[in-house]
């Protein structure tokens, strides 16, 4: 029975090299073809996190002030605390020299007075609300021209929240209410 078996000795032949050369190279390729549009992508993405980043640390910094009725309306809309325009590194450098390389972001915000009229004879009165709108602005160096995040909330003045910030965020006291 055993002499039924024959076995192929031959091995592996020049065409069948040529062939796998070929595949193994073109998917070789094919990969190298997509790295350019990838470092693109992850370079979009970087701007993009960190702006995202900056955006809610500034809107929640504004709804902070804001939601405080010990702290004047105008404050928050300008002031050195508050800068209603400002520049921002990357490595979170406001002031000062930015390292090699560092992105610029400039940051943008716009408080308005949203709170609606009193209605005729009403003996409550409606309740204070702002609109805090921040845009952090950016130069991508990947493509022309500035791209842009832009967030808003409607905030109101919150009572139980006013202290003054003269003292420790720790020691909350009351204040007189400047709105």
């Amino acid at each position: 029975m055993s002499h039924l078996i024959s076995y192929n000795n031959r091995g592996i032949g020049l065409i069948e090299v040529v062939i796998a050369i070929f595949l193994v190279a073109f998917g070789v390729l094919t990969i190298l073809s997509m790295q350019p549009s990838a470092w693109k992508l992850v370079g979009k993405s970087d701007y993009l996190g960190r702006a995202a980043g900056i955006l809610h640390k500034e809107l929640e910094t504004r709804e902070t002030c804001v939601m405080n009725s010990c702290i004047s309306l105008a404050t928050c809309q300008n002031s050195a605390n508050y800068p209603a325009n400002y520049q921002v590194y990357a490595s979170g450098v406001v002031a000062g020299v930015p390292d090699a390389g560092d992105a610029q972001y400039t940051v943008t915000t716009v408080i308005n007075d949203v709170t609606a009229p009193d209605p005729p004879g009403a003996t409550v009165r409606n309740v204070k609300a702002y609109q805090v709108q921040v845009t952090v602005t950016w130069r991508d160096p990947m493509v022309p021209g500035l791209r842009n995040l832009v967030e808003s909330a409607i905030v109101s003045v919150q009572g139980p929240y006013s202290y003054d910030p003269a003292y420790d965020i720790n020691r909350p006291r009351s204040c007189v209410s400047v709105r």
